[in-house]
């Protein structure tokens, strides 16, 4: 019996060592719970936040860039479309301004020409009329040194209109 008694004094003492111990594990659970596991599940969802929002702000910074790449690149195109429609206006300008130059350079020489043609008509008709006079006064001397005698001035006039019109139709038959 006293090894009867020795065993279950031994059995109880396991009983209540494992009784011990559970509700010392419990209690330290319990401990963990309240010291450790809260802020550690506190500080993991606020890192599983943070990191979400990251993510988040990345996506977002990423699109924005992307927009902003189309907006540059539609903005070059505009550019390189407006550059071209710059360079296009000019040499049109250009091509109108070179015809308008031509066309007031051509008007200049054509009135140049029709001007020295003027000129020269009177220049001539001023000759003619030079020769005119300087014949007819020959005319009166030869007619003078021929008759010997002073004519009047009626038939001087008449003498010089005959040899004139002699002499004007000789010019036109050459």
């Amino acid at each position: 019996m006293l090894s009867h008694l020795v065993l279950g004094t031994t059995n109880s003492l396991y009983l209540g060592d494992m009784l011990f111990f559970a509700l010392v594990f419990v209690l330290l659970m319990w401990a963990i719970k309240v010291v450790a596991w809260g802020p550690v599940t506190k500080m993991m969802k606020e890192r599983a936040d943070r990191i979400s929002n990251d993510i988040d702000s990345a996506e977002k910074s990423r699109q924005d860039a992307e927009k902003l790449a189309q907006k540059r690149e539609e903005a070059l195109k505009n550019s390189h479309a407006e550059a071209s429609t710059i360079v296009s206006n000019a040499k049109d300008n250009g091509a109108k301004q070179r015809e308008q130059i031509v066309a007031s350079a051509q008007q200049e020489a054509q009135s140049l020409k029709q001007n020295a043609q003027k000129d020269i008509e009177q220049e001539r008709k001023d000759a003619l009329k030079g020769a005119q006079n300087d014949v007819a006064s020959l005319s009166i001397e030869i007619a003078s040194k021929i008759i010997q005698k002073e004519l009047n001035a009626q038939d001087q006039k008449q003498l010089i209109d005959s040899y004139i019109e002699g002499l004007g139709k000789q010019n036109e038959s050459r």
